[in-house]
């Protein structure tokens, strides 16, 4: 689900961008720190480089299908926290062969498939122009000089002669990205892109040096709410988004955000996508960074009617706290939010969800909590969404919902140190 073409960032950051992308110097060598995040079946992770690097941006890896070579695609990504010498994670997470990359180069947007003159510059991997990542794992790119202002929008450019399924990316990516027959990735205008995609292919991270040693993240675990269903199109309107914004204000040492929602996900089951256990260690704990997850999950499990428990679900969220713990990461979570109306909805149903709230709140297992249960509820009818901040399906929050949920959230609990 997308909207019309993506907006370019502020004029300002826009000339910041240009000036930093366009200084000289020579990337330096990928980093890598010991002990890499290993994520569930098998799939390795690189470890973050080893520097002070925090995630600006990420989005979930899933399986996408027919993955096709001499394709190039042009990614949109928002940015959350400023920094220098950003970094690029390329993921095969879902490939059964490896998958070489190149060229890759990144810039900023201008509009549309379009890039802000003297932009784009070629990203390097252990100062190589091409990158090949086995099956199963990513690879991050050198720093390339210069500094990435937050609330940007960066375009990552890439492409594969041998690219074969199954392909690694995130499906539903609520962002217009670009698509081209052959390699145009060091082109800055948008001539060669002359399709559309509403996924994001083979990227699932930016990190950047943030100014202040200090700076840390958050990642938001979820479903399609934390997604960013039925939030407008290229508006940067998921709750995270909003989320960041505040924390960008606020000034608070949290300042990257990555958005690890995947549409239909459950806690327990895999599904659309892998279980949230499945990929916490991949797509939340490998991030640079991270100081909290946001878990916000669970309502795919309760109207699933595959006999899910509270006590079932409840033991979930204490794996991933554990396991968060273990990793010396806090957790914030989220009450489960209402969604009479929606077809699968039921009384039983509801009774698992005002259960497992009832834990949420008052089990103390969590580093904090955060309601959007009483935020998004009628006070009408506390099972159905309130009307003003409903997008129509009585499941996902609109715009105003989306923005209710972020503004709600307490921003010290975030900042927090295990």
């Amino acid at each position: 689900m997308t909207g019309g073409p993506a907006r370019a960032g502020g004029r300002l950051a826009a000339l910041l961008m240009i000036g930093a992308f366009c200084q000289t110097g020579s990337a330096g060598a990928s980093a890598t720190g010991p002990d890499p995040a290993v994520p569930a079946q098998g799939a390795a992770v690189q470890a973050a480089p080893a520097r002070p690097d925090v995630v600006t941006w990420g989005a979930s890896a899933d399986r996408m299908g027919q993955g096709t070579p001499d394709r190039g695609y042009r990614l949109v990504v928002h940015t959350s926290v400023a920094g220098t010498d950003p970094r690029v994670r390329l993921s095969n997470a879902f490939g059964d062969r490896p998958l070489t990359l190149d060229s890759v180069y990144a810039g900023i947007q201008r509009e549309g498939a379009a890039l802000r003159p003297g932009s784009n510059r070629r990203l390097t991997f252990d100062g190589a122009r091409t990158v090949t990542v086995p099956a199963g794992a990513t690879a991050w790119s050198d720093p390339m000089p210069g500094t990435l202002p937050a609330g940007s929008n960066l375009v990552v450019s890439l492409h594969s002669p041998d690219a074969a399924s199954p392909a690694t990316g995130h499906g539903m990516a609520m962002q217009t990205s670009y698509v081209a027959q052959g390699d145009h990735t060091a082109e800055e205008s948008a001539a060669g892109w002359t399709d559309t995609t509403g996924s994001w292919w083979y990227l699932d991270s930016v990190a950047v040096r943030p100014k202040s040693r200090g700076t840390g993240a958050v990642a938001a675990l979820g479903d399609s709410i934390t997604d960013g269903w039925a939030s407008t199109g290229d508006q940067n309107r998921r709750w995270p988004d909003y989320l960041a914004r505040r924390l960008r204000t606020a000034g608070t040492e949290v300042q990257g955000v990555a958005d690890e929602g995947i549409s239909g996900n459950m806690v327990l089951a895999d599904g659309a996508g892998q279980s949230a256990l499945n990929r916490l260690d991949r797509d939340v704990l490998s991030q640079p960074g991270l100081r909290t997850v946001f878990l916000f999950e669970g309502v795919n499990d309760i109207k699933a009617h595959t006999g899910v428990t509270a006590a079932g679900l409840i033991a979930g969220y204490r794996e991933i706290v554990r396991r968060a713990h273990a990793a010396g990461k806090c957790v914030v979570a989220s009450t489960v939010g209402p969604f009479e109306g929606w077809p699968e909805w039921d009384q039983a149903g509801d009774a698992v969800r005002r259960q497992v709230n009832r834990y949420i709140r008052t089990g103390g297992e969590f580093d904090g909590i955060a309601d959007f249960d009483r935020i998004l509820r009628s006070p009408h009818d506390q099972a159905r969404l309130l009307p003003a901040l409903d997008s129509g399906d009585h499941l996902h929050p609109d715009d105003k919902g989306m923005q209710a949920m972020a503004d709600s959230v307490d921003l010290a609990s975030l900042d927090c140190d295990r």
